[in-house]
């Protein structure tokens, strides 16, 4: 009797776990897709720069003659982008190194 009350509950147990283990899985390609459509803003070119939010051929010119960059948050610290700007921009690029 006492294990007829047990097969409910490990049926769900085992549900809820099926149900967290794929949604782990599908994470981790979204993760890797979305790495691989960051700018890169050590190697974009000026109109890749320029179509982003807030960035125009000026701040282009600017983010390209300040190469490299470290990370991404530099464009900041250098005065190259206004912080308004880099909230705009700042979950679209990356800063990747040689």
């Amino acid at each position: 009797m006492k294990f007829t009350r047990l097969i409910p509950a490990f049926a769900l147990a085992v549900a809820l776990f099926a149900g967290v283990s794929d949604s782990w899985a599908q994470a981790a390609p979204k993760t890797a897709a979305k790495a691989a459509a960051l700018l890169d803003i050590n190697s974009a070119t000026a109109a890749q720069l320029e179509a982003l939010p807030g960035i125009g051929k000026a701040y282009a010119d600017k983010i390209a003659k300040g190469r490299p960059y470290k990370g991404k948050d530099e464009l900041v610290s250098k005065k190259i982008i206004p912080e308004g700007v880099y909230s705009k921009v700042k979950d679209l690029i990356i800063a990747k190194q040689k």
